[in-house]
């Protein structure tokens, strides 16, 4: 039964030394990545670009969606044929 505990302990203290490491190491991944990170962004800067103002001619009012009025009418009128051309073959 001694044995078996001091199999426990040792088991306990591995596994114990092995998240410490793999935690260390992520760490370390970590900070070295950003460093790298820092360094390349100095050196290769992302372009700035400048947004346009909208124009007057291209304010056509729309749905919050986004969905044009013309392809809601569209989509449901193809709901509407489907239902009605398989609600008679029933």
């Amino acid at each position: 039964m001694e044995n078996l505990q001091e199999l426990f302990v040792e088991a306990g203290t591995l596994m114990l030394a092995g998240m410490i490491f793999v935690f260390a190491f992520l760490g370390l991944l970590i900070v070295f990545i950003n460093i790298v990170l820092v360094k390349l962004a100095k050196k290769y800067p992302d372009a700035i670009v400048e947004k346009k103002s909208p124009s007057k001619k291209n304010n056509k009012k729309q749905d919050d969606s986004g969905v044009s009025p013309a392809v809601v009418a569209a989509i449901s009128s193809a709901v509407t044929q489907y239902r009605q051309q398989h609600s008679a073959q029933k």
